[in-house]
């Protein structure tokens, strides 16, 4: 079933509380969630994409617009859980960096399996290079796959706004791969 696409039609049953259709939902959705979140620095994305996902389990059945609809609130809340993260960051401080000798898990991390997919050290150095705005919408537009439409209603500006932002940061990466500032 994971290669089921997210289409309207598992919105509507993950809505009316069919469990098959919501896995379907969170295994269509979680990947570009956790690589969203990753690209934008949050330390412990995997818990924040779990947070996600709990918040948007009680709103299925008010979800309107079928899959984009849904698309855009899961990222919507995944910026809002971003935001929150960052801001208890500030006031409780660092958390103690991940220790992989002492990961008693078979599976190799969630974490790890997603960057090995979507992103490449490169991609994740290039990223660094840009303003935080310009780095919501590439990650937003390439990472999440959202549309300009999408993009903007998360972040709140306008599709112009998104547009130039997203020309902006595509100029610095190339750039910076033209320049070898970062390398492939």
């Amino acid at each position: 079933m994971a290669n089921v696409p997210l289409t309207d039609g598992v919105v509507a049953d993950a809505s009316r509380g069919d469990r098959d259709a919501m896995r379907q939902v969170y295994l269509c959705l979680a990947g570009p969630v956790l690589g969203y979140l990753q690209a934008k620095g949050v330390r412990d994305a995997e818990e924040v994409t779990s947070e996600v996902f709990l918040a948007v389990i009680p709103r299925l059945p008010q979800v309107t617009g079928g899959a984009n609809g849904l698309r855009r609130l899961v990222f919507t809340i995944a910026h809002a859980r971003m935001v929150d993260h960052y801001r208890e960051r500030g006031r409780t401080g660092e958390v103690s960096e991940y220790q992989p000798h002492q990961d008693k898990r078979v599976e190799p991390p969630a974490e790890d399996v997603a960057l090995s997919r979507i992103s490449t050290p490169a991609v994740i150095e290039a990223l660094a290079l840009l303003p935080d705005d310009q780095r919501d919408v590439i990650a937003l537009r390439f990472v999440a796959d959202l549309s300009l439409e999408q993009v903007a209603a998360i972040i709140g500006r306008s599709e112009g706004a998104v547009k130039q932002l997203q020309r902006r940061g595509l100029n610095t990466v190339r750039d910076a791969l033209r320049s070898g500032r970062v390398t492939l």
